[in-house]
C-alpha cells in the first residue's frame, strides 16, 4: 500500500475524502489527515509518505506553498483539489510538479482516474510493480471471473469496474494483460459455453437458450454461436444427439 495524507482546513471535507473513497482497493492507505498544511509538513519529516492529497486555499499555510517547500521531496506525488479555478495556481500547480488540479465536488470517477495515473508512476518508480500488486490484481481478476460467472446473461464492462472500484478502460486493460484474454472474449466464452450445455437438453429451444445467455434475439444468438463454433446451434445440437446415441 502507497502512503497518503490529506491536507483541508475543513475537517470534513478532509474526513469525508478519507472515508469514502476506497482507497485501499486501489492500493492506497490514509495515512493521516490534517486540517493545517504546516502539521502536514512535520509529519512528512519524520514519517515518510508517497502522495499528499491537498486543499489550496487554507489560512496558515496554503496548497501552493505546501507543493513548493514539497519540491525537496521530489519522491512524493502532489494533487490539488480545490473549489477555485485559477490560471495562477493551474501555472504554479505545474511549476511545482504537481500531478493533478482536481474540481470540488471531487467527482469519483476524476478521483478514481488521478490516482490510477499516481498508482502507475509510482510502481514504475519502485521497480517493484510485479511483486507488490500481484495479489490485488489476482483479486481483482478473479472478482471479475465470479462476476461474469454469475452474471453472464447481463454482465457489462461498467458493472463489472464499479465492483471492484476501477475505471472501466483500467480495468480493460489490467484484466487483459493479467489473464490474458479481454473481458469481451471471456464474457462471450462463457455465454457460448452455457448455450453448449443447454444444447444438450432438448427440452430448451434455441430461442429460449439465446435469451438464458444474453440475448434478445435469437438471431444474433444463432449468428454469435456459429462465429464461435462454425456451426449452427441447431447443427451443435445435432451432432451432440448423435454422439449420443451412438
Amino acid at each position: 500500500m502507497y502512503k497518503l495524507i490529506i491536507v483541508d482546513d475543513e475537517e470534513k471535507i478532509a474526513g469525508g475524502m478519507a472515508q469514502l473513497f476506497p482507497w485501499q482497493n486501489i492500493g492506497f492507505e490514509v495515512a493521516a489527515v490534517f486540517t493545517s498544511a504546516r502539521e502536514a509538513l512535520e509529519y512528512i519529516a519524520h514519517d515518510p509518505v508517497d502522495v499528499v492529497l491537498t486543499d489550496i486555499e487554507m489560512p496558515d499555510m496554503n496548497g501552493l506553498e505546501l507543493s513548493r517547500r514539497l519540491m525537496d521531496c521530489p519522491q512524493i506525488e502532489k494533487v490539488f483539489f480545490s473549489s477555485y479555478s485559477n490560471y495562477e495556481y493551474f501555472r504554479t500547480a505545474l511549476q511545482n510538479g504537481v500531478a493533478d488540479y482536481l474540481m470540488k465536488p471531487v467527482a469519483y470517477s476524476a478521483l478514481l482516474e488521478c490516482f490510477e495515473k499516481v498508482r502507475a508512476r509510482l510502481d514504475a518508480r519502485s521497480h517493484h510493480s510485479e511483486e507488490k500488486p500481484k495479489a490485488y490484481y489476482d483479486q481483482i481478476v478473479y472478482d471479475v471471473q465470479q462476476y461474469l460467472k454469475e452474471n453472464y446473461r447481463t454482465a457489462t464492462l461498467e458493472e463489472a469496474a464499479a465492483k471492484v472500484s476501477l475505471s472501466p478502460a483500467y480495468l480493460s486493460r489490467v484484466f487483459k494483460d493479467k489473464s490474458g484474454e479481454g473481458f469481451s472474449e471471456l464474457l462471450l466464452r462463457t455465454r457460448m459455453e452455457k448455450a453448449c450445455e443447454l444444447l444438450a437438453d432438448i427440452q430448451y429451444k434455441s430461442y429460449d437458450i439465446a435469451y438464458y445467455v444474453g440475448y434478445d434475439n435469437p438471431k444474433n444468438f444463432s449468428r454469435a454461436f456459429k462465429s464461435y463454433y462454425g456451426v449452427s446451434p441447431s447443427e451443435y445440437r445435432k451432432s451432440s444427439m448423435d454422439g449420443a446415441a451412438q
